[in-house]
């Protein structure tokens, strides 16, 4: 076509690379816990509870970056698994609180196995100092950019 404007390729936008790895990792994290018919949104709930006090769900939602509502369906769900608990606020009566489960409690630290495992897979081939440096200019992006939750589905 005449006249078209040249624009830069897809590869040539960091952000591109960036959702291609995140993709990548983020599915390959998934097969794995789908072994343990878990979703990666319920680890990260799991993993903000482990070792909590119980929470309130706005607290989660927030500390999440996702909506109350959607985390009354993922602890719905974790309810059904016996992996998670809600209780009324031993501070408020009118207001509930959600807290692992004992056995939810034994299934995070082999569920961070398989997180662990994932990282290793996925990046183990980059020199300590590399995954270092990435680890912290990531963190870095997500300070500037005001990310603040965990990334979940």
């Amino acid at each position: 076509m005449p006249n078209q404007i040249e624009i830069s390729s897809l590869e040539d936008h960091t952000g591109y690379w960036l959702r291609c790895v995140s993709n990548y990792v983020s599915h390959a994290f998934a097969r794995k816990l789908a072994e343990k018919d878990v979703t990666v949104a319920e680890w990260a709930l799991m993993r903000v509870l482990y070792g909590q006090e119980p929470l309130a769900p706005s607290r989660v939602a927030e500390q999440m970056g996702m909506t109350r509502g959607a985390i009354t369906k993922l602890t719905d769900r974790l309810i059904a698994k016996s992996m998670v608990s809600r209780a009324a606020s031993a501070h408020d009566g009118r207001a509930q609180t959600i807290s692992l489960t004992k056995s939810g409690a034994k299934f995070v630290p082999e569920l961070a196995v398989l997180a662990d495992k994932n990282d290793a897979e996925c990046f183990s081939h980059l020199k300590a100092k590399d995954r270092e440096t990435l680890h912290r200019i990531l963190r870095d992006l997500a300070e500037k950019l005001s990310i603040t939750s965990i990334p979940t589905e």
